[in-house]
């Protein structure tokens, strides 16, 4: 059974401001707990079914304290609507100083706040093999239940790097270009674009901000041929993407 201290514990991590303040977070469902527990995050708390420890007993930490629980305890102590598998705790990796080097290909998010399109471009970035994601200060929390759930375990191969937009751009070396999704950018199927730069992917309304704009180097747009108002920001995301990586060899 789950300890009401656990469990006050556990709900409170559904809030950004306790999740800042224990430098913690949720991992729940069986393909997400299963890729924190291949990962290098440190664990504080494992509760498991049955069902899920004799599918999973070789990713079990040997010496780790696991709590073996009902899927009805676990889907009352989490943000699932059902959970029949686990739910973890682990603590927040700390942000590093960013290495231009290390990064010659930079996915930055501008004021990207829906926390499931965020947790679908992360998991976008590992299918082509980021291993970091430049975020502003106003986008959707990379820890959030909800964008952890919607990355289907990339979470764990993607470190977020949060910043004053703004000031990162400017402060990016000379001659780094900046692409830009917009409407009035060149047909990005006509361009032969190479990974390296950064693009730049913006607000789910009001695409990229101003500020942010005014240091796009290169516009890139998507064209269509229907009547849509405009592409989900994944969706957009994906596409440009692979423009940009299409002519890579894997």
């Amino acid at each position: 059974m789950i300890s009401k201290g656990l469990l006050k514990y556990i709900r409170s991590l559904q809030i950004k401001k306790y999740r800042l303040q224990h430098q913690a977070f949720l991992i729940e469902g069986e393909k997400s707990v299963a890729e924190l527990l291949a990962s290098d995050f440190e664990l504080e708390t494992l509760l498991v079914t049955p069902k899920f420890q004799e599918k999973h007993t070789a990713l079990l930490p040997k010496g780790f304290p696991v709590e073996i629980v009902t899927e009805d305890e676990l889907t009352k102590a989490g943000s699932l609507e059902t959970n029949n598998a686990a739910l973890a705790i682990a603590k927040m990796r700390p942000q590093e100083a960013f290495n231009w080097q290390e990064n010659p290909f930079v996915l930055a998010l501008d004021d990207v706040r829906d926390p499931g399109n965020l947790g679908t471009i992360i998991r976008i970035a590992d299918w082509y093999g980021l291993t970091r994601v430049v975020l502003s200060q106003t986008s959707a929390d990379f820890y959030n239940q909800k964008t952890i759930a919607a990355t289907m375990g990339s979470f764990t191969r993607i470190s977020p790097h949060y910043v004053d937009l703004e000031a990162f751009l400017q402060a990016r070396p000379q001659k780094v270009p900046v692409y830009g999704a917009a409407l009035e950018g060149e047909n990005v199927h006509k361009l032969q674009l190479q990974p390296s730069g950064i693009l730049v992917m913006g607000n789910e309304s009001h695409g990229i901000s101003p500020a942010i704009r005014a240091q796009v180097t290169q516009p890139l747009h998507i064209p269509g041929r229907g009547g849509a108002e405009s592409l989900n920001v994944g969706t957009a995301t994906a596409i440009l993407l692979d423009n940009f990586f299409r002519n890579q060899s894997f």
